[in-house]
C-alpha cells in the first residue's frame, strides 16, 4: 500500500509499504477514506519529538471503513464494513487509566514504556504515527492501517455525515473541547486563546459553547486571525502590539480569567531578542521546547484563574513562570486529550448543528501530495489552516 513515511528532519516521502495486517486477536483493519495533517506532527517533523525512525508511518486524525477485524473483537461493538472514527491514543479500557476516563495515559498500549519513562516519568498511552516514544505504531496517512483494541476505541458513524464533518473526533475536535473544559468556564467568563491554527480554532469553539462572554485569539498569521474574527471573535497580533497589555485593556485590568495555551512547544514570539534566547538553546538541544506561550497565558491570566495547556510540549523548557503560577493561585491544567470520553458527545453536537468542524479545512490533497501538504501546512503557504488527505 502507500503510505506517508518520515525519512529524515524535514523530509517525508509517500511510499510503498507492507499491508497492515492482525496481529492481535483485538486488532482491525480500516481501508482509510480521509486523513488530515496535524500541527503536532509537524514536532515530528522538525525533529524535536525524539525516537522517529526511517520509514514511519505518519498520522494520527484518520477514518475510513472496516474491512477485517480479529477474532476476539466484540461483534455488537464493530464489525467488517463499519464507517469509524479512529481516535488518536490507543487505549485498552480495562485499566485503571482508562476506568477512570484517561485514556491518553492507559496503562497497556504502549510497548516502548520503558523509553518513555526516561523522557516523562511514566508512560504515555500507545499513538498512531506518534514516534517509537509512544509506543512506534503506523499511523493513518496511508491507505490501511491497523488498529488495535478495535473494540475499544473506533466510534461508528452511522449518519450521512461527509467524512469532513467527523474527522476530527479523531483528535483536534476533542482535544479543542478538552482545553475549554478543564477552564470550568463560568457565564461572563472571558477566555483567551493562544493560537489561531486549527487547535485554537475549535477551542475557541468550545469555549462560546460552554458559556465563554469573550473569546479572544492570539496569533500573527492574517489569515489565521481572520479566519478567527469570521468566526465572530475578538483577535490579537502579537507582533502588532504587546499581548499582556492588550488582554488588560479588554478586561479592565484583570486579565482573561482563563487562558488557553492551544500553541505548544515550536511557538514564536514577536520580540526578535527573546525568540533568539530560546531558539538558540533548542538548537544547541539545551531544551527542547520553546515556551513562549506558555509563559505569556501564565503571566496575563488574572489571578486566581486557570491556565490550561492543550498546545504539544515534548521535553524540557527554560524560564517558566514558577513564581507567577504558585504566588498568583493559577491552576495549570493540561493533558494529551482522552479522546474516546469526547468522540460521541461532540458527534451529537454536530449533528445538532452546534459544531461545525469542517470550517477550518482549507486544503484536500490525495495522498500522493502529502509532502507538498506539509509544506504549505508548516510554512503557512497559500493561506493554509488545515490539509485532508485523501488515499
Amino acid at each position: 500500500m502507500k503510505a506517508n513515511c518520515w525519512i529524515s528532519p524535514n523530509v517525508v516521502k509517500v511510499t510503498e509499504v507492507p499491508d497492515p495486517a492482525i496481529l492481535n486477536r483485538r486488532d482491525a483493519i480500516v481501508k482509510i477514506t480521509s486523513s488530515a495533517i496535524c500541527g503536532s506532527d509537524l514536532h515530528l517533523l522538525d525533529g524535536y519529538v525524539p525516537t522517529m525512525q526511517r520509514g514511519d508511518v505518519m498520522g494520527h486524525e484518520f477514518m475510513g471503513e472496516v474491512v477485517e477485524v480479529g477474532p476476539d473483537v466484540d461483534r455488537d461493538r464493530l464489525r467488517a464494513g463499519d464507517r469509524v472514527v479512529v481516535p488518536f491514543p490507543i487505549a485498552c479500557g480495562a485499566c485503571a487509566a482508562c476506568r477512570a476516563g484517561l485514556y491518553s495515559v492507559c496503562e497497556n498500549t504502549n510497548p516502548n514504556a520503558g523509553m518513555a519513562e526516561k523522557l516523562f516519568g511514566h508512560p504515555t498511552a500507545g499513538i498512531f504515527g506518534y514516534s517509537h516514544l509512544t509506543g512506534g505504531f503506523a499511523g493513518g496517512q496511508a491507505q490501511y492501517a491497523r488498529v488495535p483494541f478495535a473494540d475499544v476505541g473506533p466510534l461508528k458513524i452511522e449518519s450521512d455525515l461527509p467524512d469532513e464533518e467527523v474527522l476530527f473526533l479523531s483528535d483536534i475536535l476533542p482535544t479543542g473541547y478538552m482545553g475549554a473544559e478543564m477552564c470550568d468556564i463560568t457565564p461572563g467568563d472571558v477566555v483567551a486563546v493562544w493560537g489561531c491554527g486549527p487547535v485554537g480554532q475549535l477551542a475557541m469553539d468550545s469555549a462560546r459553547l460552554l458559556g465563554a462572554e469573550k473569546v479572544i485569539g492570539i496569533d500573527k498569521w492574517p489569515y489565521r486571525l481572520q479566519m478567527a474574527q469570521d468566526a465572530g471573535y475578538t483577535t490579537i497580533n502579537f507582533e502588532e502590539t504587546d499581548v499582556r497589555s492588550e488582554l488588560l485593556e479588554h478586561t479592565g485590568g484583570r486579565g482573561p480569567d482563563k487562558c488557553i495555551d492551544a500553541v505548544g512547544m515550536e511557538s514564536t514570539h514577536g520580540s526578535t531578542p527573546i525568540y533568539a534566547y530560546d531558539r538558540a538553546k533548542q538548537l544547541a538541544r539545551m531544551e527542547s521546547d520553546r515556551p513562549y506561550a506558555l509563559r505569556q497565558a501564565i503571566l496575563s491570566c488574572r489571578s486566581g484563574g486557570t491556565v490550561s495547556v492543550i498546545g504539544v510540549y515534548g521535553g524540557l523548557v527554560d524560564k517558566f513562570p514558577a513564581g507567577a503560577w504558585m504566588n498568583r493561585s493559577l491552576t495549570l491544567r493540561t493533558g494529551q486529550c482522552h479522546v474516546h470520553r469526547y468522540m460521541k458527545p461532540l458527534l451529537e453536537r454536530i449533528e445538532h448543528g452546534e459544531l461545525h468542524p469542517a470550517r477550518v479545512i482549507t486544503h484536500k490533497l490525495p495522498l500522493e501530495q502529502a509532502p507538498h501538504g506539509y509544506d504549505i501546512f508548516k510554512h503557512k503557504k497559500d493561506d493554509c489552516e488545515k490539509v485532508v488527505l485523501k488515499p
